[in-house]
């Protein structure tokens, strides 16, 4: 996850994530439920919190302005920063944004995982998440629960799921009292590992923040397999 912060075999620099098992305590149905509650918040115009391989995240509906102005003044975020944008699947994202063939190719490479892609934006998504930028973070969760509330809700804010300028939340019980009043549902499935993760432009062969997976990242520019 980004504050900008479809399982697989695990990619060089990449782990198995044991909380991609099955809970022993929440069955799948609790879980469906959870999902539910929250894609009906989003759909009533509500931020959600919701758990990522990196940290949980704060989300709101991503092609709506209002819903995301009511992410930026809950976390008190300046609105010249922009956040991120979360799907489901590299192909959702192609729905809302114009990546190059390289752009894709480098996607398809490294999501679902914890890497944000910046690519131009596409007609869809507006000025109020990439605070009037032509370009935008992509994220797409290596993370069954969230990409399950993304396939439900379409496109969310991904953005961490704290008061801006404390520290990210790896636990729901952590969470600022603030955040938990003002969210219309809190998906709660575990403890996050508190990675964060990388910020990098394809195109433009340009890592903005190392995190996760840097290494592998920094690897595949120097010697694209395309």
């Amino acid at each position: 996850m980004t504050d900008d912060t479809d399982d697989r075999e695990p990619r060089p620099g990449s782990e198995p994530d044991p909380r991609h098992d099955a809970d022993p305590g929440r069955d799948a149905a609790s879980r469906r439920e959870d999902v539910r509650r929250a894609a009906a918040a989003v759909a009533d115009g509500e931020p959600v919190v919701y758990p990522t391989e990196t940290v949980y995240g704060l989300g709101a509906d991503a092609l709506d302005p209002d819903a995301v102005e009511r992410a930026f003044k809950l976390k008190g975020r300046d609105r010249s920063k922009p956040l991120s944008l979360g799907v489901a699947s590299v192909d959702d994202a192609l729905r809302c944004a114009r990546p190059t063939e390289f752009a894709v190719a480098f996607a398809r490479a490294f999501l679902p995982g914890p890497v944000t892609v910046v690519v131009e934006r596409g007609d869809a998504v507006p000025d109020a998440l990439t605070a009037g930028s032509d370009r935008v973070g992509i994220r797409v969760p290596d993370q069954p629960v969230a990409r399950a509330l993304l396939r439900e809700t379409g496109p969310l804010t991904a953005t961490s799921a704290n008061v801006s300028g404390t520290g990210s939340v790896t636990d729901p019980a952590d969470l600022d009292d603030r955040i938990r009043d003002g969210v219309g549902a809190v998906i709660d499935d575990g403890e996050a590992p508190g990675t964060e993760s990388t910020v990098v432009d394809p195109e433009a062969e340009e890592i903005h923040r190392r995190g996760a997976m840097a290494g592998a990242i920094e690897a595949w520019l120097a010697d694209p397999p395309v």
